[in-house]
């Protein structure tokens, strides 16, 4: 019996999560399986990878042959190079503890890496964040100075036309008092 390890879809259509699991390679993508290794969520960003490195590298051992998807899941946790030392180990090109010393750096790298990227992410979102906010000033700066416009000319067309209106009024009581004014004398 040969086994995979492999990838098996969980989640709703639209919303994938996947186990990692050790599975016979005949057995169906979701269907039975040996052991459950970890999980892997692709819709966070970065991806979010829950891996039992020692289990992985037991069943890597026992000859287990990753899937491509998978051995870039395992590779990126670090299980593959664990493998490795662990195979330097049993030849005697390392001791035990250079192999753990050598795996607890790269892990230290890695992690580094990972929150590099995160930092990276939260300051791109709060930059993008900040740049639809002064465009937003910019926009409503410009709507409060056109509706200050509308009323100011709203305000001029009506003095233009109660202007006439007064013009005429002051006109027409002009004669009214020169006839009471020639009466009068």
């Amino acid at each position: 019996m040969s086994v995979k390890i492999r990838l098996q879809r969980r989640g709703k259509k639209g919303k994938p999560y996947f186990w990692i699991v050790a599975a016979d390679a005949r057995s169906k993508r979701d269907g039975k399986y040996l052991e459950k290794i970890g999980a892997y969520n692709p819709t966070t960003n970065p991806a979010t990878i829950e891996l039992d490195v020692d289990l992985a590298v037991s069943w890597l051992q026992s000859g287990a042959q990753p899937t491509d998807t998978a051995r870039g899941i395992l590779s990126y946790k670090g299980a593959m190079l664990k493998n490795h030392l662990a195979g330097g180990v049993r030849k005697g090109a390392l001791t035990e503890e250079q192999a753990e010393e050598k795996f607890a750096a790269w892990l230290e790298e890695k992690a580094s890496k990972v929150d590099a990227k995160k930092e990276g992410l939260a300051k791109a979102g709060a930059d993008a964040k900040a740049k639809a906010l002064e465009a937003e000033k910019e926009t409503n700066a410009k709507r409060e100075a056109e509706a200050a416009q509308a009323i100011a000319d709203a305000e001029a067309a009506e003095a233009a036309a109660n202007a006439p209106a007064e013009v005429e009024a002051t006109t027409e009581d002009a004669p009214a008092e020169d006839a009471e004014t020639k009466t009068e004398e």
